[in-house]
């Protein structure tokens, strides 16, 4: 790390930081909800939320049982898909570890759902969203809101060269390098960026208008049909078949008996 890094983070300069995948301040469920109560409170009612990729169905759920008996909630979870990560991540956990958006986000929102959750908390998506029809499946599949990370870096001239945690990112995105920031030219750059979306959610209202929605609330699994086989199309709604609110609630009232 530089000076400069070392001084933001508050670690030794010109030595290796190194970022293990558990967090300090809790340790299950019960934790991570107490953690929430705390920001929460620290933060005179801010919004607070955690983002994650799923690995385990039942660990999820088990963060969804502890909601319902301690009535504490965040206001927002933003799931992460396997696809997503960065040039600095390990190639095995880039590759192999957590579900996929599209599997991810489902276990999430039919949890939440099933445990009469979801009418409280807002679902965000983030995972390799880059164009107006990554965007309409995710909302399909019960995102309320749709993170771009990739589409925006691209946007600033990410040439995807895999050096994001070497700091010589020979475009200037993601380097604190002043030689190689040069590269990233602010006043051009942000014209791009703002292009890249102004044309994304354009053509999403087109894919509203082809789709005969009118509101947001009318996109569900129903809108989408995949191919699962050389002879064989189904919907999202086949494929994931969806959760009525609560219907969960009864397996946690007789486990308690």
């Amino acid at each position: 790390n530089s000076e400069e890094i070392a001084d933001i983070r508050g670690v030794e300069p010109h030595t290796d930081i190194i970022s293990p995948p558990g967090h300090s301040a809790f340790h299950d469920a019960h934790g991570l909800l107490d953690l929430i109560a705390t920001l929460r409170k620290a933060s005179d009612g801010k919004p607070v939320g955690f983002k994650l990729c799923v690995g385990d169905r039942e660990e999820f759920r088990e963060i969804c049982v502890k909601m319902v008996e301690t009535g504490i909630k965040p206001d927002f979870i933003t799931v992460d898909g396997a696809e997503g990560g960065t040039g600095a991540a390990p190639i095995d956990f880039s590759n192999y570890v957590g579900m996929a958006m599209e599997e991810g986000l489902v276990c999430v929102v039919d949890l939440l759902t099933g445990y009469d959750l979801k009418k409280d908390i807002k679902v965000f998506v983030a995972s390799k969203i880059i164009t107006a029809f990554d965007i309409f499946r995710a909302l399909c599949l019960g995102a309320d809101l749709c993170n771009s990370a990739r589409g925006m870096m691209l946007a600033l001239g990410c040439i995807q060269a895999l050096k994001c945690n070497t700091n010589e990112c020979p475009t200037g995105v993601t380097t604190s390098d002043p030689d190689l920031r040069r590269g990233l030219v602010v006043e051009e750059k942000w014209v791009r960026v703002k292009n890249y979306h102004a044309s994304v959610i354009d053509e999403f209202l087109g894919l509203l208008a082809a789709a005969g929605v009118r509101d947001l609330t009318e996109l569900n699994r129903r809108k989408i049909y995949k191919r699962t086989s050389s002879r064989k199309i189904e919907g999202f709604d086949e494929l994931y078949p969806e959760v009525e609110p609560g219907a969960y609630l009864k397996n946690l009232s007789a486990s308690r008996i």
